[in-house]
């Protein structure tokens, strides 16, 4: 690579809630050479950031239209309802859709839940967002049904949450735009869904080597054992080619030192 080359980059987006920290740190270890930048973004944009371009995939909540998104459904959150901890619900284990037919239930703009009718009574205007309405229960104005994720996300120490039966569920998807699947994204494909290293669908699995070049490698690097003592090789022993004590090309005795006349 050339000083004035940029290795490429995968730009990865998430919505609140989602914490992508595992898959990051797989991609880190397997493409040490491509760098993940991660995009945060409000749930309602996720979609419109990857259609222009923004992220090359993300997590998003579904539904997503996909008539040019592909999404892989990952999991599904519990729907929990955010109280404060002096709540008359705070020693109960879960509550349901009827015990909040009393209580004023807040419901921001950004809400992410299908509510066909939300429940609870209604506050009498909207929070702008989720974080506005985490203050608002605070304060003693209401309560708030979140996914999971987010009244984790929005902890504070004068408030908990309990799960909350009989309402829709949050699902978490990877998305991306149908026609910019690239060998990156199919990459990070692999990586949430589970594959090794040498899957077919993840990178290219190392070729099985020759049978001669294991057979090299068990011998100890190629070398050509040496004949064992006492036995001869095709050629002769000693690798002279010729049997010690052979008569001369010419087929007279092999020829000594001169005797010295007397």
């Amino acid at each position: 690579m050339t000083g004035s080359e940029v290795p490429p980059a995968f730009r990865l987006a998430y919505v609140p809630g989602v914490t992508p920290t595992k898959w990051v740190r797989i991609w880190n270890e397997r493409l040490p050479g491509t760098p993940l930048t991660l995009v945060g973004v409000p749930a309602a944009d996720a979609a419109a950031l990857l259609r222009d371009g923004g992220a090359d995939a993300g997590f998003v909540r579904l539904p997503v239209d996909r008539t040019d998104l592909s999404a892989i459904p990952l999991y599904t959150e519990t729907t929990v309802v955010v109280i404060p901890k002096d709540h008359a619900a705070f020693s109960v284990e879960e509550m349901s859709v009827e015990d909040l037919a009393d209580e004023i239930v807040l419901h921001p703009l950004d809400d992410t839940l299908d509510w066909e009718r939300p429940p609870g009574r209604p506050a009498f205007e909207r929070p702008a967002t989720t974080t506005d309405a985490v203050e608002l229960v605070a304060a003693g104005v209401g309560l708030l049904v979140v996914p999971q994720s987010l009244a984790r996300l929005h902890h504070r120490k004068d408030l908990t949450y309990r799960p909350l039966t009989g309402v829709p569920e949050s699902r978490i998807a990877l998305s991306w735009p149908e026609e910019k699947t690239t060998d990156l994204v199919e990459e990070f494909i692999g990586i949430v869904r589970g594959r090794t290293v040498n899957s077919t669908r993840g990178r290219p699995p190392t070729p099985p080597q020759p049978k001669a070049k294991r057979a090299e490698r068990t011998s100890g690097g190629g070398a050509a054992r040496k004949p064992a003592a006492g036995r001869t090789s095709r050629g002769g022993s000693g690798g002279s080619g010729k049997a010690a004590g052979s008569k001369n090309p010419k087929g007279g005795a092999k020829r000594g030192k001169p005797r010295r006349r007397p």
